[in-house]
């Protein structure tokens, strides 16, 4: 059986997407461009090898992002897509795969049987791009924007990766075109034309697209969610009354106070409402049945794995969770500086935008047991979204 290897690259800057960070780092529907992209090789059968290029500068993001995939340690790319291509095949080189195939992390939606009949083609012919056929007219136009002549689109394919090739020809016509000065091929079907390969074509798909422009990626979000239009909202309350102690759990942050939450596991109020408010959403019964206060092993638990299981359920079933909204009304501590590192956390464990999260605070103006700085209660609600179907 033929050695599969996967170069994934995602090494430039990213600039015409807008935001802070590298397009490959932005996220959709909770994820980075470079997870998705990543975790399609992953779990595709035969790919055994996956190689990420990253940008010297992203290397330690990158890392910290992709730490549990099962990937190879990511190499650093060039300062051009070729040669960021060949820097992740001279890292795979000492493990000789057979197949190789290249694709742009900008493009993080490559089904299983895309990836698929990338190899099955590569291994016929040896290199194979997946095209799809234009639909629009075209029309090629002088430097004036004038219109010079209607091209026959049927002889036109647009191209998308990865590509496919048998692993030491291409990594030999990266080796030559470097020598020999030429580094802007576009992408590894013109270079391998180049170097004398004869490149075969086989069928793309409408929804592996490429993300570059700020709109792509609202484009892309809003894909993401219309399968799951079965939209589902949960509540949850929680309550713990002050004991002794220096400090107060909320969203797993630790804020010093002068008395603490009383509780079998750290009392966190916050997320103990958060996680009835999710499981709620999918009626999966409430934090009680779960995580039962009689049961020694909760003693003393960090709230972070409930709210965590919570996740994973509705995980399970399909789902997302689309939007967490927390108020927690108290005399003390006070919140608004912590507030952020609240969501932050709360948003890592969900698996979801930090915009997606809502952290209120209020007092009840003295009034009742909160008033009297007797205890804290927390109410949540969270928005998730599902599949349609029975459950």
């Amino acid at each position: 059986m033929a050695l599969v290897a996967a170069v994934v690259v995602a090494a430039g800057q990213g600039l015409r997407a807008g935001g802070d960070l590298p397009k490959q780092f932005r996220r959709i529907a909770g994820h980075t461009l470079l997870e998705h992209a990543l975790s399609a090789f992953v779990g595709a059968p035969k790919v055994t090898l996956i190689q990420p290029v990253i940008r010297q500068d992203d290397l330690s993001l990158a890392s910290t992002l992709i730490g549990s995939m099962d990937v190879l340690t990511p190499v650093s790319g060039g300062t051009t897509r070729q040669a960021s291509v060949r820097a992740g095949l001279e890292a795979l080189a000492p493990r000789r795969p057979d197949i190789v195939l290249v694709h742009d992390a900008a493009r993080p939606f490559a089904s299983a049987s895309l990836i698929a009949r990338a190899i099955e083609a590569a291994e016929k012919i040896g290199a194979a791009i997946p095209a799809l056929p234009v639909t629009d007219t075209v029309k090629r136009i002088d430097a004036t924007g004038r219109i010079e002549a209607t091209v026959d689109r049927t002889t036109i394919r647009l191209v998308q990766t990865p590509q496919g090739f048998a692993f030491p020809a291409l990594l030999e016509a990266h080796r030559r075109a470097a020598m020999q000065g030429y580094n802007d091929f576009t992408d590894d079907s013109a270079l391998a034309e180049w170097a004398g390969m004869k490149v075969g074509v086989f069928q793309g798909e409408p929804g592996n697209i490429k993300l570059t422009t700020p709109e792509d990626f609202l484009l892309a979000e809003a894909q993401q969610f219309i399968p799951l239009g079965d939209v589902r909202t949960g509540f949850g309350i929680d309550v713990h009354a002050f004991g002794s102690g220096n400090h107060v759990t909320l969203g797993g942050i630790r804020i010093p106070n002068d008395k603490a939450l009383t509780g079998h596991s750290d009392a966190d109020v916050a997320l103990h409402a958060l996680t009835d408010a999710v499981l709620g959403a999918i009626s999966d019964g409430d934090i009680g049945a779960h995580f039962p206060p009689t049961d020694p092993q909760w003693r003393g638990a960090s709230s972070d794995r409930f709210l965590d299981f919570a996740v994973e359920r509705v995980r399970a079933r399909g789902g997302r969770i689309a939007h967490l909204d927390l108020t927690v009304v108290c005399e003390a501590p006070r919140i608004a500086a912590h507030r952020d590192l609240i969501r932050a956390n709360i948003a890592r464990l969900a698996r979801i935008d930090v915009e997606r999260v809502a952290v209120k605070a209020t007092t009840s103006e003295k009034l009742g047991f909160t008033g009297r700085g007797e205890g804290i209660v927390a109410y949540a609600t969270a928005t998730v979204r599902l599949p349609w179907g029975p459950g």
